[in-house]
């Protein structure tokens, strides 16, 4: 879930905890188990929270502490868990850690972040920084201390004056009980530009410094504030970009993959568990968000006996489109890649670790934009897809919106983006002389602003999202996709969802089976089994908006099996495929 495009109950424009709790019923209509709530902690919103300032307080943005356990206790009630979307690669430069360690280079806090001096690299433009990294967010990966304050001071200057924490609540810092206002610009005036010309890293954007986990004082606050909040009752935590806490230290001044995966990164997370959550009753839940993780990798990070996470969060398969230089550069995706990539994590942990199954989450474009067809066959890719998705082994996500189908944003003007990684590429691109509406083109199906649009629930004013102006524009189509009319339609894509979630619940074969993959060079058919104790299911999908025949349907027990689940209101002929159907298949 990301709250601020979910609901809305106060008319800011901006989803908020209070719009949760009035659509629990939603998500429990649905049937899912778990809720993943993207970052609500408070924060300058440089990155939509991604951005920390204070980890123990909740943005105003989307309410209070006191709402927030409220809206936790009213979820428990359903029977619902909630994950927190944990960011501890990084902070905000705008909290109490950063400002303290940027105040000295004898700071007590300086070695919580990662500073270097900069190297003379004048054959190469000038260039001073320690080594070639780059950000995720468009340009290097390291900012000098005195740009960086000129930079911040500009943008306070420009943004929502919010107050600080309040008084009687606990900091970050288990060492520090002081209050602070972690807004305040005060600290800036304690630098000594002429003396502190460091470079702090940043593996995202420049308000985003990289926090040194090699500290041992920096993962002690750590694991103290995720102790606090599982002590207030939350179920566990999705960590943002884990496997960048252990940096690889380089002298590199190439261009480098390496900043990530160091070899500290198991003994960081084994003793995450130990420090946070073991001991503890609760089934608490862990998850790793690794970019770049390997199948065997992901067998170190997720085996049972390694005591590390319950799974990974993986992108292999969400790369197989992308281009050589960018993701911002589309290329056709052949499904022969996207079923051996998939197959190759079923497989690869079929008998250690476990699986994150997802197509889409807030840093994807929607996923029947993406993989379906959006426009003719909406319903019957989207419902596709969701089968496709929820027969694999492991752990199905569902993005807030594509249980009624969501799609792409289509925005006409770079003005409509609020993304700061889509206005980056686009500024940068620009400056390279690329034309405009090439740029647009690309972020119209790639941009992530692609599935932060409000989420639709009815075919009135803002989608019923809002009763101000929304953050970021409604779809333009939500007076045809919205909850309200998928819900009472005959033709219903929540309703799918609902029938495969129920029945990965009711049916051990979905749950625990093994999976065999079928046709593995056919260009449009995805087929594949699941198999457990005497009970065999056969899944196919046609990928593609002609029908075809699929022999397999046919053969041997298969065709004397019954059907569990299709998305098509009749069965049509025994080894048919029509466009995007996709055909659950007990064995006869």
């Amino acid at each position: 879930m990301y709250p601020r495009s979910f609901a809305d109950s106060n008319g800011d424009g901006v989803g908020d905890l209070g719009g949760i709790r009035q659509h629990l019923d939603h998500l429990v209509d649905l049937g899912v188990d778990v809720v993943w709530l993207s970052p609500i902690y408070t924060s300058p919103q440089a990155d939509n929270g991604y951005d920390i300032s204070d980890y123990r307080e909740i943005d105003p943005l989307f309410g209070t502490l006191d709402e927030f356990d409220l809206l936790l206790a009213e979820m428990h009630e359903r029977g619902l868990k909630l994950v927190m979307d944990l960011v501890v690669n990084h902070t905000s430069d705008e909290h109490a850690w950063f400002q303290e360690s940027k105040s000295s280079r004898t700071s007590p806090k300086r070695d919580w972040y990662v500073w270097r001096d900069g190297v003379d690299r004048s054959p190469r433009d000038g260039r001073t920084e320690p080594n070639l990294w780059r950000s995720a967010f468009s340009g290097p990966a390291w900012t000098q201390l005195a740009a960086a304050d000129d930079r911040s001071i500009n943008h306070h200057a420009d943004n929502r004056s919010v107050d600080g924490p309040a008084d009687n609540r606990s900091t970050d810092d288990p060492a520090d009980n002081r209050s602070t206002d972690n807004r305040s610009t005060d600290n800036r005036s304690t630098v000594n530009r002429s003396v502190d010309d460091q470079y702090y890293l940043h593996l995202f954007a420049p308000k985003q410094p990289d926090l040194n986990w090699e500290n041992p004082e920096v993962r002690d606050a750590i694991y103290s504030m995720m102790n606090w909040w599982l002590d207030r009752g939350v179920d566990g935590f999705r960590m943002d970009v884990i496997n960048h806490i252990a940096k690889i230290q380089s002298d590199l001044v190439s261009d480098s993959e390496g900043f990530s995966m160091g070899p500290q990164i198991h003994e960081y997370l084994h003793e995450m568990n130990e420090r946070v959550f073991a001991g503890r009753e609760a089934d608490l839940i862990t998850v790793g968000e690794m970019p770049g993780v390997t199948v065997d990798d992901a067998k170190l990070f997720t085996g049972a006996d390694r005591l590390e996470l319950d799974m990974v969060f993986q992108f292999e398969h969400v790369g197989l489109d992308h281009g050589p230089a960018s993701k911002f550069d589309n290329v056709p995706l052949d499904l022969r890649d996207l079923k051996r990539s998939l197959s190759r994590w079923q497989e690869g942990l079929a008998d250690t670790g476990w699986n994150s199954l997802y197509l889409a989450n807030h840093d994807q474009p929607r996923s029947v934009s993406r993989f379906g067809d959006d426009d003719e066959f909406r319903f019957e890719s989207a419902t596709l897809l969701a089968t496709i998705l929820h027969l694999h082994r492991g752990t199905p996500y569902v993005y807030q919106g594509d249980e009624i189908g969501m799609t792409n944003a289509g925005f006409a003007s770079i003005d409509d983006y609020r993304d700061i990684e889509s206005l980056n590429w686009f500024a940068e691109q620009r400056e390279e002389g690329r034309d405009p509406e090439e740029l647009l083109e690309s972020l119209r199906f790639r941009s992530r602003d692609n599935a932060r649009t409000p989420v639709q629930w009815t075919e009135g004013s803002e989608a019923g999202f809002t009763s101000g102006s929304p953050w970021l524009a409604v779809n333009p189509n939500a007076a045809l996709i919205n909850v309200h009319a998928d819900r009472q339609s005959d033709r219903s894509i929540f309703e799918h969802y609902r029938r495969l979630i129920a029945l990965r619940h009711s049916s051990e074969v979905v749950a625990l089976g093994s999976y065999t993959l079928l046709e593995p060079d056919h260009p449009t058919l995805f087929a594949f089994t699941r198999t457990h104790a005497d009970d065999s299911l056969l899944v196919v999908g046609n990928f593609s908006s002609e029908e075809f025949d699929a022999p397999v349907l046919g053969s041997g027990s298969w065709g004397r099996g019954s059907l569990v689940l299709g998305n098509y209101a009749d069965p049509g002929e025994a080894t048919t495929l029509r466009p995007w159907e996709a055909r659950i298949v007990r064995r006869g």
